[in-house]
């Protein structure tokens, strides 16, 4: 079968389409024949080296795919043949024609659902989810979404518009994504390339400050946005870090305003994001969440759809889709 093989730790160009042999599912496990493969963040720092990787190369790259399960073990309900399901694995496997990762691990997709979208929304839109129940958002706050026209910042605000948020205050790169980011919901827009966008929203703002704060970027924005938040209840959620690096915040700079800083990660943090998924399922099958997808690349372009991401030149998750699909 066709995969993509991640030789070594590198740039996109790691990224190598070879024939590999069919995997079989052992104990616990099903396997399913892949109709969509998302491209996500998190792999590509797996596939720069700013993780560590979790086997050694080379090996068939990839943590999530959807597909229809052909096999499963002899230890696994017979039931789940035929299911189309969203498998995902921490140990790679997904970039390729057929897959196999425990049971446990599926989730089954509504019929409502394309499966292209169902692999777009998976995980994106269930850390969404998973962030907006950290929040515990009450309809009444102002809050701050970074990154918010693609991807987690995406989802997050066309959640937190549905929850009814008083005030969303969104980051985007660009004008093309600052537009995107007021049609999924956000009521004020800065642009975050400018690296002094904390004290330009602050202008802006005047006397109003910020609840929650749904930190992506990281690195020393954090701290600056800290000035902007709400003495005493405003809270700062920590789930990524595009700048590179993680917010740079110490205990006085939270101590001496009065704020909170929950940090997203973590096993405890994953196992809620994803319990989380069927619900992002029946939303995007129910148009209650736009699907976010940028494009739809073979299966072979997985080097071009890493270069793209890397760029930050995407729209929304890009779905690698093998031949045989």
């Amino acid at each position: 079968m066709q995969a993509i093989v991640m030789t070594e730790v590198g740039g996109p160009e790691v990224l190598v389409a070879r024939d590999v042999d069919e995997p079989s599912p052992q104990p616990g496990e099903v396997l399913i024949r892949v109709e969509a493969v998302p491209v996500l963040y998190p792999e590509t720092m797996l596939r720069s080296g700013m993780y560590p990787t979790p086997k050694p190369t080379p090996t068939v790259f990839g943590t999530q795919a959807v597909g229809v399960v052909t096999a499963v073990a002899d230890d696994v309900d017979p039931e789940w043949k035929g299911q189309r399901v969203l498998l995902a694995r921490n140990d790679f496997g997904s970039y390729a024609e057929r897959m196999c990762a425990p049971a446990e691990s599926a989730v089954r997709i509504p019929d409502g659902l394309a499966s292209d979208a169902a692999a777009a929304v998976a995980m994106s839109g269930s850390v969404a989810l998973a962030l907006l129940e950290a929040a515990a958002l009450t309809g009444t706050e102002t809050v701050l979404i970074e990154a918010a026209a693609t991807g987690i910042g995406g989802y997050l605000t066309q959640l937190a518009a549905r929850s009814g948020a008083a005030h969303i205050i969104a980051t985007a790169g660009g004008t093309a994504k600052t537009e995107r980011a007021r049609e999924l919901g956000a009521h004020t827009v800065v642009d975050h390339r400018d690296p002094d966008w904390p004290r330009h929203l602050g202008a802006r703002l005047d006397t109003t400050t910020v609840d929650v704060v749904f930190d992506s970027i990281g690195g020393e924005s954090a701290a600056a946005v800290l000035d902007l938040m709400t003495p005493l209840r405003g809270r700062m959620l920590g789930y990524g870090w595009l700048s590179g690096a993680p917010a740079q915040l110490t205990t006085m700079d939270l101590i001496m305003r009065g704020l909170t800083f929950t940090g997203c990660s973590g096993p405890q943090w994953l196992a809620g994001v994803a319990a989380k998924r069927a619900a992002a399922f029946e939303l995007a099958a129910t148009g209650d969440l736009t699907v976010l997808i940028d494009s739809v690349l073979p299966l072979a372009d997985a080097a071009e759809a890493h270069r793209r991401v890397d760029d930050r030149a995407t729209f929304g998750t890009i779905i690698l889709r093998p031949e045989t699909a």
